[in-house]
């Protein structure tokens, strides 16, 4: 039988004929609610990150609950918000809000790079959404949202390296009800909520209808255009129908639509300051060049405006006159999840249908000086046609001894990404003038209204310095003005189908194994095309190739700097036209084992092995066809847009205790990456790598400034290692009283001797920093805390809401090259609400504040595209002559300034 009828076949079948109604996401079964189900403690919440319905102190792997009270009161609307409260994770957006990137201890998906998959996968309602981004939405009335650490794939359909969200909504009712929320705030924030549930058919069908609008101004503002940027304008719709066939059949069908149109992401400078070696020869030192930065010189120079500058925060941007971002994204699909009772064994089905789309155009340089940018010509977006469908099986035999799981899943996945980025109607000024720069610093040499940014005097005493043909290249160069790509489409196409199983066997009444395994297989093709006006870039190679083959060093550097800004990213008309296609196949096998012991019921002690995989695939950026841009790529340079799967071996003990006043989790873990997949953007393109580390000693070749060396002779082996201790506490001293700690230290390093495949390929020379350092957004300590308190106000019902939560965190570098500019301080940040409620909370009204002491962090710094070269890291690690001096600047996407607002609720 076919894989398409072999997973197909469950679905239809549980479509076709009479799952327990009352619990579409509960136990197998057979498995009958006794008292060992229960707990003394209201916060150990029932979840289902086995797949069956568990006490949270039950379940022996590291996971984190989160019910809708406590969701609330820290006012999360979006997995962002939810970092608040969990210490493992950490979530951020850059060049679009749609672009997010989720970390579990310390591990994720760099950058928004939509070829790489997540390695911390998404799950709304138990069906797999492509990227992170979709978490950043509105969902309405949220019951639960579990945050599972470490490799998953035995579970459920989608496989993940380093951890998974999953959020479960509200489902459908059988008895009437709703609410409406309205929120004003700072910012002229509006939210308004509600819901509506009830039945359609007495004990047969139920409705829901969930609805939420949100709009506020930015909170960056344009001087140059006089408006804001980072606004909100978006709103959600979702509709439900729960259908009871019999006892033993529930369907649950959701159909959901989210629209977001808004400015996002502008982008503040972080540091301008040019770095010069005072001392050649010597490592370790640098000084800030007393003359300013050449490069913010050249800007000002063509009219650029930094008005953040020595003060990011201030958040004041400054853009290109029709420049603005627009980012419309659109996400809706349709959902059909059916549970079905056979006796002693139960059938889930779930089967999925969602597009994606999101736009891209703005202004990419995040400046006034018109560099480059994507138009809003419809030419710029991502898009995502998914279908999936996963059935699992699932029940007890044996005397109830082994409780039993089998599943299956496939998923068709339609991926376009549209180009259109183009350099800007200044850039061929700016470019030169970059250049002329570059060989003298003196700006008396320097005009911007003439050809090749040559003054009189700078054409004089350049001339004959550098000889007529550089002179002749910085020339061609400054004609480059409003050309590149008008249409680039790279088409993806993946298909991915697994077997799966998790089985739990009671070897005594305290003591279970579990063991489960997973075999994966994932086929993608890609179809490239480019339409690109740059017949600059061409020109000045043909002219160019004499110097870049001279045996005279300086000249050779010149006319390789001019042709990288020429043809950066291989912007050139000689691409268009050219079929760039390529498809391989790939398989793996994972898996998990866990030995738990329950000495008692309120203890429970683990310890487990999983082995996790995330997929190879393309890096969707031209770019990344050749190393250099000397010359044009051939077809068959589409394979250097692979990238190697990446594979993890986790290893973790934990113990788990609840009791009516407390409740206390601990895990010791240690995960091991082979083939890590980084993404890294170095100021004019992606840099896609898998780090490994080689068995073999590399003497400092993967910490040396050239990209050549470094080659792994040996085998290749893990390259990031992240281990660590979590530790989560619960304080009930009274029914309206609850205090929550959270701790976890996460050692996320890579390893030493690193190279950039599993072919042992060089470790790129921007990457010379991380043998043996912490990672990129993995901040090594982090504690959160949350204070409750509901006391009585009288014998009415009514109460009173006190809820204080804080976020402790340690210093950490934001960006995935680890350059010292883009390092981020430890910092602290908190949240409040206050408030009152009335009898069973049928009204409330609180006061609220986010970011309550107004703390200001990054969540990403950057290279600024094209502005400049060179890092503080470069110039203290080489020096001269390569970085005698580094000019380049970087930006930075902050963080939320506070919030503050009124919320007043009604539930009928």
């Amino acid at each position: 039988m076919s894989k398409w009828a072999l997973l197909l076949s469950a679905g239809v079948c549980a479509l076709a004929a009479p799952a327990a109604a009352q619990d579409l996401r509960g136990s197998a079964a057979n498995t009958p609610p006794t008292a060992e189900n229960e707990s003394p403690n209201s916060a150990d919440i029932v979840v289902t990150a086995t797949r069956r319905s568990e006490r949270l102190s039950n379940v022996p792997i590291a996971v984190s609950a989160f019910g809708q009270a406590a969701l609330q009161n820290s006012g999360a609307t979006d997995i962002r918000q939810m970092t608040q409260i969990a210490p493992s994770l950490l979530v951020s957006s850059t060049g679009s809000e749609a672009n997010a990137s989720a970390r579990v201890r310390g591990i994720g998906t760099v950058g928004d790079n939509p070829g790489l998959e997540s390695s911390v996968a998404v799950f709304i309602d138990g069906i797999y959404r492509s990227r992170t981004g979709s978490g950043l939405n509105d969902m309405g009335e949220i019951e639960r949202i579990e945050v599972l650490r470490g490799p998953q794939g035995t579970l459920s359909g989608r496989n993940s390296s380093a951890g998974a969200i999953s959020i479960y909504t509200k489902v459908p009712e059988f008895k009437f009800g709703g609410f409406a929320e309205a929120t004003y705030g700072n910012f002229n924030a509006v939210r308004l909520s509600g819901a509506l549930t009830g039945p359609l058919v007495k004990d047969v069908v139920a409705f829901r209808l969930d609805g939420v609008y949100s709009k506020r101004d930015g909170y960056l503002h344009d001087v140059v255009n006089n408006t804001d940027y980072n606004d909100r304008n978006r709103y959600f719709v979702r509709g439900q129908l729960l259908f009871t066939v019999n006892p033993d059949l529930g369907i649950r069908l959701i159909a959901d639509y989210t629209h977001r149109n808004e400015k996002c992401c502008g982008a503040v400078y972080m540091d301008t300051r040019e770095k010069l070696d005072p001392t050649p020869g010597k490592p370790g030192d640098f000084s800030i060049n007393p003359a300013g930065n050449r490069i913010t010189a050249i800007l000002r120079s063509l009219g650029g405006v930094l008005p953040s500058e020595g003060n990011p925060y201030n958040r004041q941007i400054a853009l290109t006159p029709g420049r603005a971002y627009a980012n419309l994204t659109t996400d809706y699909g349709v959902s059909a999840r059916v549970r079905w009772n056979l006796g002693s064994t139960q059938l889930t089905s779930l089967t999925a249908y969602r597009e994606y789309k999101s736009a891209g155009a703005g202004d990419i340089d995040y400046g006034n000086v018109d560099i480059a940018y994507r138009p809003n010509d419809g030419n710029a977006y991502r898009q995502f046609h998914t279908f999936s469908h996963e059935s699992r099986f699932s029940g007890t035999i044996l005397d109830n001894k082994l409780d039993w799981l089998v599943g299956g899943y496939y998923a068709h996945e339609k991926l376009r990404v549209a180009d259109n980025l183009r350099f800007g109607t200044q850039y061929g000024a700016f470019a030169a003038c970059r250049m002329v720069a570059t060989i003298n610093a003196a700006a008396a040499l320097r005009d911007p209204t003439r050809p090749g940014c040559l003054s009189t005097a700078g054409r004089a005493v350049l001339t004959p310095a550098v000889g007529p043909q550089i002179i002749g290249g910085i020339d061609r160069l400054s004609t480059l003005n409003d050309l590149g790509s008008t249409l680039d489409l790279y088409d993806q196409t993946s298909e991915n189908w697994a077997f799966f199983t998790h089985n739990i066997y009671k070897l005594t009444k305290t003591l279970s194994f579990t063991l489960g395994g997973r075999y994966t297989h994932e086929s993608k093709s890609l179809k490239a095309s480019f339409a690109n006006n740059n017949t600059v870039c061409p020109a000045q190679q043909a002219a160019m190739a004499p110097l870049l083959a001279s045996t005279n060093a300086t000249l050779q550097s010149l006319a390789g700097g001019i042709v990288t800004l020429t043809c950066t990213g291989n912007s050139t008309s000689a691409l268009t036209g050219a079929p760039f296609a390529d498809k391989f196949k790939e398989g793996q096998v994972t898996g998990t084992a866990v030995l738990s012991w329950k000495p008692a019921e309120s203890t429970l002690f683990y310890a487990s092995y999983a082995r996790g995989y995330k997929a190879g695939g393309y890096n969707l950026d031209r770019s990344d066809l050749s190393a250099t841009v000397f010359a044009t790529p051939r077809p068959s340079a589409v394979t250097n847009l692979r990238f190697d799967p990446e594979t993890v071996n986790a290893f973790e003990i934990g113990a788990k205790y609840s009791a009516r006043h407390i409740t206390a989790n601990l895990a010791l873990y240690r995960s091991e990456f082979t083939n890590f997949q980084l993404n890294t953007f170095n100021g004019t393109s992606y840099i896609v790598q898998n780090i490994g580390g080689c068995s073999t000693p590399l003497n400092g070749a993967d910490r040396d400034n050239s990209s050549a060396t470094g080659a792994c002779t040996g085998s290749v082996g893990k390259g990031v290692v992240t281990q660590g201790v979590e530790l989560e506490l619960g304080f009930y001293p009274t029914s309206n009283f609850t205090v929550n700690l959270g701790y976890t230290l996460a050692d996320a390093k890579y390893q030493h001797d690193l190279v950039g495949s599993k072919a042992g390929e060089p470790l790129n020379a921007a990457l010379f920093l991380l043998a043996g350092s912490q990672m990129s957004n993995a901040p090594r300590n982090t504690v959160t805390s949350a204070v409750t308190w509901t006391p009585p106000l009288g014998s009415n019902g009514m109460t009173a809401l006190f809820y204080v939560d804080g976020r402790m965190t340690s210093d950490y570098n934001t960006g995935s090259d680890l350059f010292v500019e883009k390092l981020q301080d430890g910092f602290v940040t908190m949240n409040a609400r206050i408030g009152i409620r009335g009898p069973d909370e049928k009204w409330a009204v609180e006061l609220w504040a986010q970011n309550l002491l107004d703390t200001n962090y990054q969540q990403v710094a950057f290279n600024l595209p094209f502005q400049g070269a060179g890092s503080r890291s470069q110039v203290q690690a080489f020096g001269a002559p390569s970085f005698a001096a580094g000019n380049a600047m970087f930006g930075s996407f902050l963080a939320e300034p506070r919030t503050y607002g009124l919320t007043v609720r009604t539930r009928f």
